[in-house]
C-alpha cells in the first residue's frame, strides 16, 4: 500500500470518526429521538433533515466544481439520476422506513451506536439484518425492474 493511499484511508477514518461523534452527540442515533420523529412528537430530527438538505446541495455542487479525485487518482463522477418508475422509489422508501421504525435505527448510524457502546446485541442484530438485506438486493438486482 502506498503512502498516499494510507494517508487517504486515514483521512476517511478520521472523517468517519468525527461524523460518528457528531451523530452520537447530536442525538441523531437516539432511539428516543427517532421514535419521537415517527410519532410527530418533536422537531429535533426534522430540524436535522432541514439542515442536511442545504449541506448536501452545497457539498455536491462543490464536488462537481472542484474536480475531486479518488484515492486511485480517478475523477469523481456524479452521474445525473432519472426518476424512472416512482413505484420503486415509494416501495423502497416504505421498506426502508418500516425497517427504520421497527429497529429505531437508520442503517448508517448503526456503526456509530456500536462505537458508542449502545444497544449491545440488539444493534448487532440490526447490522446483520441490514447486511443481509443489502446482500439479498445484490443477488436479486439483475431480476428486479430498474
Amino acid at each position: 500500500m502506498t503512502a498516499a493511499r494510507r494517508t487517504g484511508l486515514l483521512a476517511y477514518f478520521v472523517v468517519g470518526l468525527v461524523f460518528g461523534t457528531v451523530l452520537t452527540k447530536g442525538e441523531i442515533v437516539s432511539w428516543f429521538r427517532i421514535n419521537e420523529m415517527f410519532r410527530f412528537a418533536g422537531h429535533h430530527m426534522f430540524g436535522v433533515f432541514a439542515l442536511a438538505i442545504p449541506v448536501a446541495i452545497v457539498s455536491v455542487q462543490w464536488l462537481k466544481r472542484s474536480h475531486t479525485r479518488t484515492l486511485e487518482g480517478e475523477p469523481v463522477r456524479l452521474e445525473p439520476k432519472t426518476m424512472g418508475s416512482g413505484i420503486r422509489y415509494a416501495a423502497g422508501g416504505a421498506l426502508f422506513g418500516a425497517g427504520w421504525a421497527l429497529t429505531g435505527a437508520c442503517p448508517g448510524p448503526l456503526f456509530a451506536l456500536v462505537g458508542a457502546g449502545a444497544g449491545g446485541g440488539v444493534v448487532l442484530v440490526a447490522i446483520a439484518a441490514a447486511l443481509l438485506g443489502t446482500w439479498t438486493y445484490g443477488v436479486l438486482r439483475p431480476r428486479l425492474p430498474h
